[in-house]
């Protein structure tokens, strides 16, 4: 408390100042989000190419950070306190949280007080960007740390990121009882606007509205924006706003951002003290009319507009390093085009069920009528693989990548040669020319290792390191490289889910399995195949198409031991192909499996632990279908994939009925060992629902490499 004293003739007075008051709550009612309303995100590029506002944009990321990071060690400080306090934890665990302030309030507090102790992030942010900041630390680091998600897990220690994985400033929503209330950042400007502001020079007249531009067929332009977007001009001067005066005067006001009409653009204040006025960043949409129904769907109602966030991204081209974009959140479904609307629906009258298969090289499908009859429909199955030209894509690019860091070690290497020791090589020829009496050559690029203690831990740290320019600029290069490779992935795996649930059904069952124990085996195989990245993307196609996608426990229905008649097949995981004694089906190993995954039953689809194979339909199965199923079963190709330090070998079969690879014979030599049983009691394996065998001191076998594109009997093309 502060107090000053006044001299007065009777003598000093203490004076105390007023404590500080805080905002009350708001007496209005709360807005809330309804259960039933969707939330979709669209990506508007946003055009920086001012050097005085990408200078303001670096600012306030870089204040954001710093007030991150102070938030996430206050955080990591208050949990380790928590943790200590055993008796004031015992007694009452949520007042302990509360008067450590490991609440959203309390993170709040601690972001209000990170703000005025340090003056100048009054000239860059804003109160609400950093209570806004203080909840996401709260949620993403906090609660997840003490409350179990959705699956039952918690996360550890929160911890402090790095400058390079803050990309993400959030915004404040929009205010619901407010009219024109944004208090961070704030979209401005109409799509009409927009359009009669860049249209293009060859665009037919007699289209003006955004709707007549969707329309249009594909690959007509509709925009024609420069490379530089010019900055739009805040309005000036006054309107009349429908009022009359008492003297019958019209009354006026001054005309704000909120009565902008022209091109999009985000806006931001700039901070409570700043004075350099707003900062507006121009937004670049795209040009083509194959793209304007999705624009359409997003951006030609304001009243849906819910949010933006501002967020970067590393682009090695673009000035600073960084490409901004704005993430405007609306409230409603996302979008979906009349072609992939009437393919859902198709999808929805095709009354099929079936199961997958996923494997660390492809993924398997296979799907029957939903009334199991052969009159209503015939058996599919389809496979999922990477065809030739995607796997010498990827060797391309596993190459550029292996180049790019070879690059990144020499500059490194060379900008801090003192930190290195000689290779071999170098040592050697330097002792030739000192016997030969040559001088000593000057080394550059010292080969060898780098210098350490005897504990092995380097002297220098690597932070510590002077780093050129090229080193920055190709670093950046492959970082975005491996943003543009996932995110085509991504795209890739949506394309193959679409046409899978097209082929076979939204109502598919998968094997509940843990990806990560795979890497642990096969390392970058799965990383060409990405079976966790397809089986997720089917997943979300199915719920979109009104099915779902539940998961099975390998436990309970163990379906690669087991065969459609009901018997027990044991096989590793060097068995790819299924044979069995009692009725002699043979076939690849995973189609098996998931035309058996499509007999299985959950009695809570949530918990993959309820799931039970019906070896009944599944033998019912087998005779209805006997002669069509069996051709289904052995008609997929095997290609092999090593699963030893990861390199990837394909294997040329021939087609028909696959056999069992040789890497599967029994040997005794450590390379070609037995892999262990994959269906070992679950007392005696690590980890739940994990569907490989762990590794038990032999080399894993030669199981399937990565992926080929969808044949079978039903072949799903591209």
């Amino acid at each position: 408390m502060l107090s000053a004293v006044a001299p007065t003739p009777s003598g000093p007075v203490c004076v105390t100042a007023p404590a500080r008051r805080f905002r009350g709550k708001n007496k209005s009612a709360r807005w809330k989000r309804g259960e039933d309303t969707e939330l979709a995100v669209i990506r508007l590029p946003l055009d920086v190419h001012n050097p005085d506002d990408l200078h303001r944009l670096e600012q306030l990321y870089s204040a954001m950070w710093s007030v991150k990071r102070a938030l996430q060690r206050d955080a990591r400080a208050a949990v380790d306190a928590y943790w200590a306090g055993d008796v004031r934890r015992e007694d009452d665990a949520k007042s302990w949280r509360a008067e450590l302030g490991l609440s959203r309030e309390g993170m709040e507090r601690r972001a209000y007080r990170h703000m005025e102790a340090s003056r100048h992030l009054g000239h860059h942010v804003t109160k609400a960007l950093v209570m806004h900041q203080a909840d996401e630390v709260f949620e993403t680091a906090v609660s997840r740390h003490f409350f179990p998600d959705a699956t039952g897990r918690r996360f550890g220690r929160p911890k402090t990121g790095t400058w390079w994985n803050y990309t993400r400033i959030p915004g404040r929503a929009r205010s619901r009882t407010t009219a024109r209330k944004w208090e961070t950042f704030r979209l401005h400007g109409t799509l009409v606007g927009h359009m009669d502001t860049y249209r293009h020079r060859d665009l037919d007249p007699s289209v003006g509205t955004p709707q007549q531009a969707a329309g249009l067929p594909p690959g007509t332009s509709v925009l024609e924006q420069p490379r530089q977007l010019p900055v739009p001009a805040r309005p000036s001067g006054r309107i009349p706003t429908g009022e009359v005066t008492p003297k019958g005067t019209l009354k006026t006001r001054a005309v704000t951002w909120w009565d902008h009409t022209g091109p999009l653009a985000v806006v931001f204040a700039g901070g409570a003290d700043s004075q350099r006025g707003d900062l507006v960043l121009p937004v670049r949409l795209p040009s083509g009319a194959g793209r304007w129904p999705r624009l359409l769907h997003f951006l030609n109602d304001p009243a849906t507009w819910h949010k933006v966030d501002l967020v970067r991204r590393q682009d090695a081209s673009a000035p600073g390093g960084w490409a901004y974009e704005a993430h405007l959140m609306v409230l409603a479904g996302g979008y979906a085009s009349s072609a992939t609307r009437a393919r859902r629906r198709a999808t929805r009258e095709l009354a099929r069920v079936g199961g997958i298969d996923g494997n660390v090289s492809n993924v398997s499908v296979v799907s029957f009528p939903g009334t199991f009859d052969p009159s209503d429909g015939p058996v599919a199955t389809s496979r999922v693989e990477l065809t030739d030209e995607e796997l010498a894509a990827l060797a391309r690019s596993r190459r550029k990548e292996r180049g790019r860091k070879r690059a990144l070690d020499r500059s490194r290497r060379a900008a801090n040669a003192q930190q290195y020791a000689p290779s071999r090589r170098q040592q050697a020829r330097a002792e030739r020319r000192q016997a030969a009496g040559l001088p000593e050559r000057n080394v550059h690029v010292p080969g060898g290792a780098r210098a350490a203690n005897k504990a092995g831990i380097p002297k220098q740290a690597y932070r510590r390191d002077n780093l050129s320019a090229g080193y920055r600029h190709t670093r950046a290069r492959l970082a975005e490289s491996a943003a543009t490779a996932a995110a085509a992935r991504d795209h890739r795996a949506r394309r193959i889910a679409e046409r899978i649930v097209g082929a076979h059904g939204a109502n598919l069952v998968v094997e509940d399995c843990n990806i990560s124990t795979w890497y642990r085996l096969w390392g970058k195989a799965l990383q060409a195949a990405t079976p966790g990245r397809l089986i997720t993307a089917i997943g979300r196609e199915c719920d979109k198409t009104g099915g779902r996608l539940p998961r099975a426990s390998t436990f309970a229905t163990k379906l690669s031991q087991t065969c459609m008649c009901g018997e027990s097949v044991s096989k590793t995981l060097a068995d790819r192909v299924h044979t069995c004694p009692a009725c002699g089906l043979v076939g690849d190993r995973d189609v098996v499996s998931a035309a058996l995954a499509a007999h299985v039953r959950l009695t809570d689809p949530d918990d993959p632990s309820t799931a039970r194979l019906d070896t009944v339909q599944a033998r019912v199965t087998q005779i209805l279908f006997s002669q069509g199923l069996q051709e289904a079963l052995s008609s997929q190709p095997q290609r092999g994939a090593s699963p030893t330090r990861g390199r990837t070998h394909a294997a040329a079969q021939a087609s028909g009925i696959p056999r069992q690879r040789s890497s599967a014979r029994q040997n005794t030599t450590d390379r070609y060992r037995p892999t262990p049983n994959e269906t070992r009691p679950a007392n005696q394996r690590h980890k739940a629902h994990v569907g490989t065998a762990t590794h038990e001191g032999n080399a894993p076998p030669r199981g399937d490499t990565p992926e080929r594109e969808l044949v079978g009997r039903h072949p799903i093309t591209g």
